[in-house]
């Protein structure tokens, strides 16, 4: 893709595989910026009579003589249909010239009117936070045309590798004039991950034929979830707080700690969504926001004396739901207060009780991955396995049991 535009037009004849009387047909072969498209003129001239190199007819027979002198109009309309674009400062491209030669009033398909209709089309069917991400991708690709390309917007014809590669690129190397600190590769592959499902979306609604990511692979860096100790979790669920704020953020986290829940997910129930399981027991019954699916949950002690503590909160009645329920940005900043307390040095944030819940409390202590999997929403295994990743004393204690099995069995 390049930033000033190459424009040609050449006319050629199409010989039809079953030739009737010998003629061809003479085609416009419109290029820009290395793409190209035909259009038929529908007259026809004998092979033998035509010049390719110069792109018109030979001889001076007066039917000739008419012929060329259509293709010079057509020449013209063509030219001057490209540099009305270029003057209305539209997006040039092969189909917006031959659309306008043509006299069709179908709109060229841009890169802003796609990103536009994608987050007019999910905004109802995705959560406020992923919407949050799609728009910060979509002010990403607006600067990266503005300061790579010099331009407001190109077609989705011209859409290609090199420009993912340059995207990728940019985002690399970008760095932010607020307080945020530079993309690191993870947050980049998310980006581009987000321009992907965007770029499917015109694939599949026909406006663009060819897919420019076919050869692009998306590298992620592992990254170790964060999660509490067994140790951990006991100081935390020991503490007590006179600060009703704190007490109540530090319920909140340990009832995440004991079920799973993201905090969205925490934010919505209710008490209609803890229900008599078919052991008798209670069991909470929600679906998780993000992906829709069904949650299901037996509760531990630990969690239904925690629902019991908060029945008759004023807040969390008033408000229909089970907990006193706050932002995740304010619960995110007293459970680091509560970190600093406790002498816990790890950055403490609502989601590192999802992981705790998946590694410390269900898959260290036996629970199969694939029961932990189901209780997390997940639907992969695979997405489980990243979250929950078995520790160490786990290992131990796994093979001090088959030691000890061996050992017997002498």
């Amino acid at each position: 893709m390049k930033s000033r535009n190459t424009f040609g037009i050449h006319f050629v004849l199409r010989i039809p595989k079953q030739q009737k009387n010998g003629m061809a047909t003479v085609y416009a072969r419109i290029t820009v910026n290395g793409r190209r498209s035909e259009i038929s003129l529908k007259k026809k001239v004998a092979p033998k009579e035509w010049d390719d190199a110069k792109g018109r007819a030979k001889g001076k027979r007066e039917e000739i003589v008419k012929l060329n002198s259509h293709i010079e109009r057509v020449r013209t309309l063509i030219a001057d249909g490209y540099h009305e674009l270029i003057q209305q400062r539209k997006t040039v491209t092969v189909d917006a010239v031959k659309s306008l030669f043509l006299g069709e009033a179908e709109e060229t398909m841009t890169l802003r009117m796609l990103v536009d209709y994608h987050n007019r089309e999910t905004v109802h069917k995705l959560v406020h936070g992923t919407m949050k991400n799609y728009h910060t991708t979509q002010r990403y690709i607006e600067k990266f045309l503005k300061e790579k390309y010099r331009r407001n917007d190109i077609a989705l014809s011209e859409l290609n590798y090199r420009f993912i590669m340059d995207f990728e690129g940019y985002l690399q190397k970008h760095q932010p004039k607020d307080h945020h600190k530079p993309l690191n590769n993870n947050g980049i592959m998310k980006h581009i991950e987000r321009f992907r499902k965007m770029v499917n979306m015109a694939i599949m609604m026909d406006w663009l034929a060819k897919d420019p990511f076919a050869k692009y692979k998306l590298h992620f860096d592992k990254v170790e979830r964060g999660h509490l100790t067994q140790q951990e979790l006991d100081i935390l669920a020991d503490k007590t707080f006179s600060i009703e704020r704190l007490q109540s953020v530090l319920d909140m986290f340990l009832f995440s700690c004991y079920t799973g829940l993201a905090y969205i997910d925490l934010v919505n129930l209710t008490p209609e969504n803890i229900v008599k399981g078919i052991d008798g027991g209670d069991w909470l019954v929600t679906h998780r926001q993000k992906t829709e699916t069904v949650v299901k949950v037996p509760l531990l002690p630990q969690a239904s004396a925690l629902i019991m503590k908060y029945q008759d909160h004023p807040k969390a009645s008033n408000g229909g739901t089970l907990f006193p329920v706050i932002s995740n940005q304010r619960m995110n900043g007293y459970l680091k207060e509560i970190a600093d307390i406790c002498e816990i040095t790890k950055t403490l944030t609502f989601h590192i009780a999802r992981h705790t819940f998946a590694t410390t409390v269900t898959l260290s202590n036996g629970v199969p991955i694939e029961s932990v999997s189901k209780m997390l929403g997940h639907t992969s295994i695979r997405t489980t396995q990243i979250y929950a990743k078995v520790v160490e004393h786990k290992l131990s204690e796994d093979m001090q049991n088959l030691r000890e099995r061996m050992a017997a069995a002498r």
